[in-house]
């Protein structure tokens, strides 16, 4: 019997997405006259902040966007207002380490209108020790040390949903309702795909609460569950489907290889970088939602629209 020919795709939006990536490439910056540069007052006892939380993720963006430490940032930022003609002051590098530790950041999404297909992933992100290169070469000096990254993306824009940080012992699967948890409740999820570390009661009875499906293979050798909750019924009409149409084939069929583009999203996230900067655990909490608040802003300017030649 021949081997099928692999399926061939072609983008059809070309035009669209070739500007798109010469926009990533502009280096205009845009400052509002009317953005909120000061903190309002807060009505608590002590010394008001100065700045507004707004402004200093202004500032941690272009930090975390061109590579830069604390006081270089300050200079860049501030020459940037001066030639916008702006007289906002600008906080110091003591002020912009202190409130990383404490700010909420605000990630930007798209809202497709649709009910949302989530995809869900991890990677390992390294905060301390040395470079491959060097421990390839020399052996690691000192131990390594390395963070998780745990996100949410929404197939049908790109954007990331719901990120959460944790240290590198920690699993995949306990994560997944933290995530799901970030999705606002009006906002209807219709799947929810991911790989087979997530193949838990805890995941399974996540996904069943907020009425979407679950697109996560079974784990190698794995047996049915005793059914004595809508999450175990779910979990066993998966294993029953993989082993009528066998592994490979259930996963095109439930569209399970569309996990690709999350691990691609990964790629992009460690593209600011392969090590986090700060050493802080609060601090890098907030490095890697500004990593994420760029990356939408970036997959909003235009994404490739890929389909299948028939």
């Amino acid at each position: 019997m021949p081997k099928p020919s692999p399926t061939r795709y072609r983008t059809t939006n070309w035009s669209a997405y070739n500007a798109s990536l010469r926009k990533r490439g502009s280096l205009s910056v845009w400052f509002d006259p009317d953005m909120i540069w000061h903190a309002e007052k807060s009505g608590k006892r002590g010394r008001p902040e100065t700045f507004s939380d707004a402004a200093i993720q202004t500032c941690l963006t272009l930090k975390v966007l061109f590579g830069l430490p604390l006081r270089q940032t300050v200079g860049l930022v501030e020459s940037l207002i001066r030639m916008a003609g702006l007289d906002w002051p600008m906080p110091d590098y003591s002020t912009l380490c202190r409130r990383q530790a404490r700010i909420s950041v605000q990630i930007p999404y798209r809202a497709s209108g649709q009910p949302l297909a989530l995809l869900i992933d991890s990677t390992g992100i390294k905060f301390r020790g040395d470079g491959e290169w060097l421990a390839r070469k020399h052996g690691a000096s000192r131990r390594r040390q390395w963070r998780k990254v745990h996100i949410a993306m929404d197939a049908g824009t790109g954007d990331v949903r719901a990120v959460e940080f944790t240290s590198s012992r920690q699993g995949d699967s306990p994560l997944l309702p933290e995530l799901l948890a970030q999705i606002p409740v009006d906002e209807p999820v219709k799947t929810v795909t991911a790989d087979g570390a997530y193949d838990t009661r805890r995941c399974h009875g996540a996904i069943i609460d907020r009425g979407a499906d679950a697109v996560i293979p079974i784990r190698r050798n794995g047996r049915a569950w005793k059914e004595d909750c809508p999450a175990a019924s779910a979990r066993n009409e998966i294993l029953r489907a993989t082993r009528h149409l066998g592994r490979a084939l259930w996963k095109r069929w439930a569209g399970y290889h569309v996990r690709s583009r999350v691990e691609a999203r990964m790629n992009c996230l460690k593209l600011f970088g392969e090590r986090i900067m700060s050493r802080e655990p609060n601090r890098q909490t907030a490095e890697i939602q500004i990593r994420i608040a760029i990356m939408n802003r970036v997959s909003a300017l235009g994404r490739a629209e890929i389909d299948a030649v028939v």
